[in-house]
């Protein structure tokens, strides 16, 4: 997460709803015949080989081209739909259905969002597109919000919501250096592409990822696995609250977009078993390599706390790094987990860092996994880790 997030990122998952368990019939409404939903079905395929096709005339045959306009830029090299209900209507019908798409060049696998779409009927029987929106509790996509603008860099594809294509040169700017950055550290084997979401405001941002937007106030940028998806992450995007991002200086936003990328990088790595002090402290880690800050520079609120003669028992616990935690505690999580991945890569070296981290990850659950990596690849405990951490943070904030 980044900002203080300045701060980073999270992932938000969409919960299915109970009408996609009903196939035919969806919540209320009269069921519809099989027939009508595989009419629907053709419909919604004739609709989506439009797109792929850049063929407007063909995407205006099916219904409403708004979708066709926000989309364009795009650069698509799949997008089907796969309907999971219809009910009818007075005015015609409703569908349910899965969408899935792929972004060319950036995304291995698709992703997968639920959508709703309103259906009417021409006198002469065939059905077309009136409306295409999220599903009930799935978040938006950008183009639900504006139409998609592009800006495309070696390692990067930023898209914006209504944004000048010039504005989004900036972020990938940023991503551009962010990517080799996070490739020196971590290593080769990732995707070395990002892909950046910049909404219009906080709103936006909080739309895109299904949740309350004060759950990102003050919160610079996240990554999550799929923005509005289904939560099985194999399309990292990073998306920007452009609100907090923009009250950063040039040194914060590429920390920001550099941590950013470290978690797309180590995504395959980052399981139920890795504590949050070691994924958000080793993206802190990356992100402020070579940025010459000094500790208490990067660690104002814990470097307060040791001055005050308080320093943390042990390594923050993954609740002091919720969204709506206290700004100050929230903070000294971030540095505690920062200052532990610094320790770890002064006194071992980064290939151990990084060997720990894996090690961490591939356990497969959280009981013993620190534990077993700190022996395996540190030699050391975790009772001896955590005093050694307490003694470094003293060491640099005191």
């Amino acid at each position: 997460m980044a900002g203080r997030r300045d701060v980073w990122g999270a992932a938000g998952a969409a919960v299915a709803g109970f009408c996609l368990l009903l196939p035919l019939t969806g919540c209320g409404g009269p069921a519809a015949t099989d027939s009508t939903r595989a009419e629907v079905q053709r419909v919604l395929d004739r609709r989506a080989a439009a797109l792929l096709g850049h063929d407007g005339t063909a995407y205006g045959a099916t219904g409403a081209r708004t979708e066709y306009t926000r989309l364009r830029a795009l650069p698509l090299s799949s997008w089907t739909y796969r309907v999971t209900g219809v009910r009818r209507t007075s005015a015609g019908a409703v569908a349910d259905a899965e969408l899935r798409y792929r972004v060319t060049g950036y995304d291995t696998a698709p992703v997968d969002t639920r959508r709703t779409l309103t259906l009417g009927r021409t006198a002469d029987g065939k059905w077309y597109v009136s409306a295409d929106r999220p599903a009930r509790d799935a978040g938006q996509q950008l183009w639900d919000q504006a139409t998609v603008t592009t800006a495309k860099g070696a390692h990067s594809l930023v898209l914006g919501a209504g944004r000048p294509a010039t504005e989004l040169r900036a972020f990938v700017r940023l991503a551009d250096r962010a990517v080799p950055a996070v490739s020196g550290a971590w290593g080769p084997r990732w995707s070395r592409r990002v892909v950046v979401l910049v909404p219009r405001t906080l709103a936006g941002m909080a739309a895109l990822l299904g949740s309350p937007a004060v759950n990102y106030r003050g919160i610079a940028a996240v990554t999550t696995g799929e923005a509005g998806g289904a939560g099985k992450a194999p399309a990292d995007r990073v998306v920007v609250n452009p609100e907090a991002y923009a009250g950063l200086g040039d040194v914060g936003r590429q920390v920001v977009i550099t941590h950013e990328t470290t978690h797309v990088a180590t995504r395959a790595h980052t399981t139920a078993a890795t504590p949050l002090w070691l994924s958000e402290g080793y993206a802190d880690w990356i992100g402020y390599l070579g940025t010459g800050r000094a500790p208490e520079e990067i660690a104002p609120e814990l470097a307060r706390s040791v001055r005050d003669g308080r320093v943390p028992a042990t390594l923050p616990p993954d609740a002091r790094f919720g969204f709506t935690s206290d700004p100050s505690e929230l903070a000294r999580a971030y540095e505690g987990g920062w200052l532990a991945c610094r320790m770890v890569a002064d006194r071992w070296g980064t290939e151990r860092l990084d060997a720990f981290y894996r090690a961490v990850g591939a356990h497969g659950q959280r009981a013993g996994a620190v534990e077993q990596a700190l022996k395996e690849v540190l030699g050391t405990t975790a009772a001896e880790f955590t005093a050694s951490w307490r003694a470094y943070v003293r060491a640099q904030l005191g």
